[in-house]
């Protein structure tokens, strides 16, 4: 080995953390946000899980293309209100919370109220669009109860005050405030349902195949989003995985450069737990509650850093054998109607030929109290830096074994792209794990240019949307489109016609 090559550095992963917006003005006491005079485009991004439910408020400045977190108001789903007197329980999040559609529309009033109060900014005014998700989907018995549960979150929209008309796609381009015309193509474009070029999947009989869905959907649109923060030519053919409490994310085909229809097709799903599984593994420690804790009520959403070697010793690698031994990952078989407690239409996807990939512990979740012991036995006989050590390899294995099934079945070409967003994928030494994982299997010559980690990709991804419905975009730096190829607006404009 040469002596160049022993002190060459390391590359960094590319992790994409949430800027705040730029300011303006001049001398101390005097800079005011740039969204306060600069044309942005505000949406807000609702979202209930199973651990947390947020408002974020993303604003994306037109003239640049560049989306800034404004607010973030985050509350601990656990904590919503008890069910009332005459309310119908309709489903319940991952560690059992009960919840109803009054519920879940005042948890959502309160979080998009107080976070407009925080930022100084007013719903009614200078609000643009809203976007509703939920991975809140372990107690549903099918994928379309989800739209119960969007109801629930629409209806605490409305009556925070947030008009009809910034929930839904503008008709035209007379339909948009003035300010945003300019910006808008809805005169050339007709909005057809794609999401940052890629077309969402619908079975044969027209139902979804997985009950989060809409997840995944923001995901992949969030990390395209975020890509733009880096050098990753993050478009199409493209794999996006949000790991949070539960899985989601997509897989997309590539695309001739030369193609009429220019849109990819969504050619794999991924669902089931990921968060889930080291949530489990810290209820053993005795340091959060023994049903509804999380891991990141011991780590919070960066991990703790401690000062182990590197290289994984011994007793980290025996845990995380073990822990990898209950945890079943492959391709969802069609006779499951759930998996990892994420109600799925296996059987819908693979007549479909998309492969849902999923992640479980036993059957649905059924070696939960495993975990927990296997927690309680790392925190009793070692310590939290043990404890962290486990955790971050068995998450960045997860995701690696994702990566494999994914590979085994041709979905993950040399002109690919990997994108992970969640905090069980991007906080401590998860991302690093990930691509020392990815460069050991070969499948990209240089994969520091083909993955990254993306913060707050669900945020990101309803900022898009908002801006997909709206035909606001950037061609010049196109979102659509194939890795390396030019902007596919003119394609667009043709089909519309």
């Amino acid at each position: 080995m040469c002596a160049f090559s022993f002190f060459k550095k390391k590359k960094s992963p590319h992790i994409v953390e949430s800027p705040k917006p730029p300011t303006m003005g001049q001398g101390a006491g005097m800079n005011f946000p740039e969204y306060k005079s600069k044309p942005y485009y505000i949406v807000a991004s609702v979202e209930m899980g199973n651990t947390t439910t947020k408002c974020i408020l993303i604003g994306t400045n037109l003239e640049t293309g560049r989306s800034y977190i404004i607010n973030k108001t985050v509350s601990m789903s656990r904590d919503v209100r008890p069910p009332k007197p005459g309310e119908e329980i309709f489903g319940e999040t991952l560690v059992g919370t009960p919840i109803t559609r009054e519920s879940v529309t005042d948890l959502v009033k309160d979080t998009l109220i107080r976070c407009h109060k925080e930022a100084g900014l007013s719903i009614k005014e200078d609000l643009d669009f809203v976007v509703r998700s939920t991975g809140v989907v372990a107690a549903m018995d099918s994928p379309d109860q989800v739209g119960d549960f969007v109801i629930a979150l629409a209806n605490g929209c409305l009556e925070a005050g947030v008009p009809p008309k910034k929930m839904t796609p503008p008709m035209g381009i007379d339909n948009l405030p003035p300010r945003l015309r300019k910006f808008s193509f809805a005169d050339k474009l007709t909005f057809c349902g794609t999401v940052a070029g890629v077309s969402p999947p619908i079975g044969s009989s027209g139902v979804e195949m997985v009950a989060n869905e809409m997840e995944g959907e923001l995901a992949m649109a969030g990390i395209k989003e975020g890509a733009k923060w880096t050098e990753v030519d993050f478009r199409n053919p493209c794999i996006s995985i949000d790991f949070g409490t539960t899985l989601d994310g997509r897989i997309t085909s590539d695309v001739a450069a030369n193609a009429e229809y220019p849109f990819a097709m969504t050619i794999g799903n991924f669902c089931g737990l990921a968060g889930a599984i080291p949530d489990a593994i810290v209820r053993g420690t005795g340091k959060v509650n023994d049903h509804t804790g999380t891991a990141l009520d011991l780590f919070g959403d960066k991990s703790i850093k401690c000062a182990l070697s590197k290289k994984k010793n011994t007793i980290v690698s025996d845990y995380e054998e073990m822990i990898h031994d209950i945890i079943d990952i492959r391709i969802v078989p069609p006779e499951r109607e759930r998996f990892g407690k994420v109600p799925v239409r296996a059987d819908i996807a693979m007549e479909s030929k998309i492969a849902m990939i999923g992640c479980d512990a036993g059957e649905n979740f059924s070696m939960a109290d495993r975990l927990k012991e296997i927690g309680s036995e790392i925190y009793t006989k070692h310590n939290s830096c043990i404890l962290t050590e486990v955790v971050d390899h068995v998450c960045a294995n997860m995701a690696l074994r994702l990566i494999d099934v994914a590979a085994e079945n041709k979905l993950v070409p040399e002109n690919s792209s990997i994108g992970f967003t969640g905090r069980a994928a991007i906080s401590g030494k998860k991302p690093q794990i990930i691509m020392d994982g990815i460069e050991e299997r070969g499948i990209y010559s240089d994969p520091y240019d083909h993955v990254l980690f993306v913060d707050d990709g669900l945020a990101r991804g309803a900022a898009l949307m908002g801006r997909c419905m709206s035909s606001i975009g950037k061609p010049n730096n196109p979102m659509g489109g194939v890795r390396g190829g030019p902007c596919i607006m003119k394609r667009r404009m043709k089909i519309g016609k």
